[in-house]
């Protein structure tokens, strides 16, 4: 093989493995913010299951990015998120009732911002790089204003959130296929094409989506907090993009 052959070879595969080494690079990177003491120890525990640096760089989410996250609950996610974005990123935590946890987490992280909110809004500065939820978006079905569900007006206000070509990265619990959104409020989970078809319809195209956090030995019966499957149940990973034009 010539000096020359060598080189294209070398070139190609450089192209084909490329996305693999970014996203291997980014879950290694992450690894100090996993590890800072800062984070609760249960947190930590949780995170065997759910996989946050592989999230994370599935997402797209890096040094200076800007995200907004919705129902960030107890902060697991905003902590991590904190972290990934570093000092020139910010995180937006968007909140519908006061939350001492991470307004006291903010006090010492200039690049958190609490923000308090309307169901179904998202309100930030200036559009974001990333719009970020998960295990929430059963429960924006369960919650109308008006005559919409919360879930309707919040794709809506992600997509007037985010930059032309940003991010709106959705993770949930799978229901069983036909079941759409008809078991949101009792087994609290929501099929991935209700999601798909909703999402799509105000103007976001489903990018890819990752198997991460499939389960096969959750056959979609129980309820979500259910002794045996609470934290190993099928979840769906969905990576929506804004067009850019």
């Amino acid at each position: 093989m010539t000096r020359t052959t060598l080189r294209y070879a070398f070139a190609v595969t450089l192209m084909a493995t490329s996305g693999a080494v970014i996203a291997a690079s980014a879950v290694v990177n992450l690894k100090t913010v996993l590890a800072d003491p800062g984070r609760p120890d249960a947190d930590k525990v949780r995170d065997a299951d759910r996989k946050p640096a592989e999230l994370i760089a599935f997402a797209g989410v890096k040094a200076g990015s800007t995200v907004a996250e919705l129902g960030p609950g107890g902060g697991y996610f905003t902590r991590i998120l904190t972290g990934a974005v570093g000092a020139k990123g910010h995180v937006y935590a968007m909140v519908g009732r006061p939350s001492p946890v991470l307004s006291d987490y903010a006090a010492t992280h200039a690049n958190l911002s609490v923000v308090s909110i309307q169901p179904g809004e998202i309100n930030v500065p200036a559009p974001v790089d990333v719009v970020w939820t998960t295990l929430n978006y059963h429960d924006f079905k369960n919650n109308k204003v008006g005559d919409s569900d919360v879930a309707a007006l919040t794709n809506a206000a992600a997509f007037k959130a985010l930059k032309p070509g940003g991010v709106y990265f959705i993770v949930d619990h799978q229901a069983a296929p036909g079941a759409g959104t008809s078991v949101t409020s009792t087994l609290h989970r929501i099929e991935d094409k209700a999601v798909i078809s909703e999402v799509e319809a105000v103007g976001f195209k489903l990018e890819t989506r990752s198997a991460l956090l499939a389960h096969a030995a959750d056959d979609h019966t129980l309820a979500v907090r259910e002794t045996g499957i609470r934290g190993k149940t099928d979840q769906f990973i969905l990576k929506f993009r804004k067009p850019k034009k």
